[in-house]
């Protein structure tokens, strides 16, 4: 099953269990009532009938991230409703995954089917938020146009017959892939300098960084899973052997 939707708003961490050994009352001595507020309509009238008058608030039960670790995370990936079967051939032009995670044959071949080599890339876009604490091609209220630019930016030229299809190009790039004198400096650095800005100047403040040898598979690996062709991306599998995975993400989970 192709999930189709994998981005940071769709992983969850469980609550403990011994929420469920809470009594109502028990709850509201630990958290407090409910806060609730009224439900107004804008022009005055009265409410309909299956509108409720009131309105809960969302429990906010928070803990720093520097106080959190995977064993306290529980992660949950959530929210199917996009999920396809990739022998329903679910097309590129059906693609709802939001666009900064979204990949790119979504646009450039949207009669044709996606399959798990989407999902690779919206994978491979959230591994480097959780690593670097950003966006690899930003989360900003931008166009899809600006984030194909920003693929290019970050991953250079894409396949010439996307490059030639793409009508929105000249917004962004001369007939030579050179920026716009308008784009120039609006422009996402390329992928070792997103690294080094995105993920490495974030944690020297924090006192630390990724080492050489670390860094080297890290970008191995995403430049695996943000091949512009499906076909060329690293596989489930390939993902969960490679270098990276083997000798620093999974101890460091297995070590929390």
């Amino acid at each position: 099953m192709g999930d189709s939707d994998i981005h940071l708003n769709n992983i969850l961490s469980k609550l403990p269990s011994s929420f469920d050994e809470l009594s109502i009352k028990q709850f509201y001595e630990r958290f407090g009532p409910p806060e609730t507020v009224p439900i107004t309509r804008r022009d005055g009238g009265p409410l309909p009938p299956n509108v409720p008058s009131k309105a809960v608030v969302p429990l906010f039960i928070w803990k720093s991230a520097e106080m959190f670790s995977l064993s306290d995370a529980h992660p949950l990936l959530t929210d199917f409703g996009e999920a396809f079967p990739p022998a329903s051939e679910s097309l590129g032009q059906d693609c709802h995954t939001p666009i900064p995670f979204r990949a790119p044959e979504a646009k450039f071949e949207f009669q044709s089917p996606l399959s798990y080599p989407s999902d690779i890339w919206s994978l491979a876009t959230a591994i480097w938020e959780i690593v670097g604490m950003g966006a690899i091609f930003s989360t900003d209220l931008v166009d899809e146009d600006h984030i194909v630019a920003r693929h290019i930016d970050v991953l250079g030229p894409m396949p010439s017959e996307w490059w030639h299809r793409w009508h929105a190009r000249s917004r962004f790039f001369d007939e030579h892939g050179q920026p716009t004198e308008s784009y120039r400096g609006n422009r996402w650095p390329p992928l070792e300098e997103s690294f080094e800005i995105g993920v490495q100047k974030w944690r020297r403040k924090m006192g630390g960084k990724i080492e050489e040898d670390e860094k080297d598979a890290f970008l191995d690996l995403m430049r695996r899973m943000l091949s512009y062709r499906p076909e060329n991306r690293a596989t489930a599998e390939e993902v969960l052997m490679s270098d990276w995975m083997v000798k620093w993400a999974l101890p460091d989970c297995e070590r929390s």
